[in-house]
């Protein structure tokens, strides 16, 4: 082969690889930003109700702090239920002195090494061990009743940070497009002064106008940062990130049947059954604080070895029944019982109080979710009378007709309905929301 040829076909060759270098280069390149897009993506993945009620119900604080309320309940159980076992300990003694021995009639030298194991048991009390049980476990079911509490008042919380969060930025939106109104008058009024068809004062009036709606621009995006503050101290975490809400289903849930609801908020609410688990525990305390009026029953045993001399090698035993009777313990069990009785008056009133309290909680949640079931009706058409006004108000001031001062009460106008119908909308979601709370759900 001629060596221009094979110069050439080299150069081919190595422009080849050139080639194909750069073209990985450029895949690879395209597919680290494609990655770095997709992550950016997926991290701003609208945030949906389910989502954010799954993190706080998952790890919040609040619910760590009701469970581990929740295990000490179930610790003091067990601690209770150690009165129906034997207590086994290993006791070593060794004493040395000068004692008066009674037989000798005279004072001797004594020295004694004992190591002993002891048993003791209680064979019958006659309900206090029982009652300290049925009380501990009582109060482990009321524990679990806050626990659900708890998850009851974090799941209100996050519905209606939601909610909020949701309205808030619907305002914004609502008042952004009032900015882009008002700006659009104001350029229209400052070239109507310039070609001398309109006074200065419009363009006066429509620049107050804008800066008006600017400021309650400003006020609305802070109304929203704040509300994605709550929405995450409600989660349980320090930020949303950069992360958008999902818009709830456009069909709305109906308001259940008001009888209804009150029928199963006085059967389901948690709080009620934790009282019930409270006068319980109470009952469980008067039988014990009754029982301090009995005797109380107990065997002991004990084997080991005692001698004068280290280690001790003479074996000894012993066993006996104790039995104990109080006679006055200077009113103190009167006085328990008093306590106890007192306790489940309490329980008893509280009790009374919850269930006016209930009825109270679902009658004001149905009744703010019907009204505002009706005010959404009237939003709706509210909204597009004004937004209707609001485009002629516009199009006759554009046409050269009409007056900056209907301009502005048009546009005002329709900026209160559609922030009427984003109170409307937000009031109906979070009275659910309250009305499942009171409900018990």
């Amino acid at each position: 082969m001629p060596i221009g040829n094979a110069e050439s076909v080299a150069c081919r060759t190595q422009s080849s690889k050139n080639g194909n270098r750069r073209s990985a280069e450029a895949i690879t390149v395209l597919l680290l930003v494609t990655s770095l897009l997709t992550g950016r993506a997926y991290a701003a993945e609208p945030l949906s109700l389910d989502e954010a009620l799954t993190t706080a119900l998952k790890s919040h604080p609040q619910l760590v702090e009701a469970k581990e309320n929740l295990h000490g309940a179930e610790a003091r159980t067990g601690q209770a239920l150690t009165n129906y076992y034997p207590q086994i300990s290993i006791a070593a003694d060794w004493s040395k002195g000068r004692s008066f021995l009674t037989p000798l009639e005279n004072i001797k030298t004594t020295e004694v090494n004992t190591d002993a194991l002891y048993l003791k048991q209680t064979i019958y009390d006659f309900g206090r061990t029982a009652g300290a049980v049925d009380a501990a476990r009582s109060n482990r079911d009321a524990a679990d009743q806050v626990l659900t509490i708890t998850r009851q008042d974090l799941t209100l919380r996050v519905k209606s940070a939601f909610y909020l969060l949701l309205a808030a930025e619907k305002q914004v939106i609502a008042v952004r497009e009032t900015v882009t109104a008002r700006e659009g008058v104001f350029l229209q009024a400052r070239e109507f002064f310039n070609q001398g068809i309109r006074a200065k004062v419009d363009v006066a009036r429509a620049e107050a106008n804008l800066f008006a709606a600017k400021t309650a621009l400003i006020r609305a995006e802070n109304n929203r940062e704040i509300a994605r503050v709550e929405l995450a101290s409600s989660m349980g975490i320090a930020s949303l990130g950069e992360r958008s809400l999902t818009d709830p289903s456009p069909s709305l849930p109906p308001l259940p049947s008001r009888s209804q609801a009150q029928q199963d908020a006085v059967r389901y609410r948690a709080e009620l059954q934790q009282l019930a688990a409270l006068k319980m525990a109470a009952n469980a305390n008067l039988k014990s604080a009754r029982s301090s009026y009995l005797p109380i029953l107990s065997g002991t045993a004990s084997i080991g070895y005692a001698d004068r001399d280290f280690p001790p090698t003479g074996n000894v035993w012993g066993v006996g029944l104790d039995l104990t009777i109080p006679l006055f313990s200077g009113f103190s069990s009167v006085e328990q019982v008093r306590e106890a009785n007192a306790n489940i008056s309490a329980i008893e009133a509280r009790n009374n109080n919850l269930k006016l309290q209930i009825i109270k909680e679902v009658e004001s949640a149905w009744l703010g979710g019907n009204e505002a079931s009706a005010r959404m009706v009237s939003t709706e058409k509210e909204v597009a009378a004004s937004n209707e006004s609001r485009a002629l108000a516009e199009g006759r001031y554009h046409e050269g007709v009409g007056s900056i001062i209907e301009v502005t009460d048009a546009q005002s106008q329709a900026l209160d309905a559609q922030t009427a119908q984003i109170q409307a909308m937000y009031d109906y979601y979070t009275a659910l929301a309250r009305l499942d709370r009171a409900v018990g759900k």
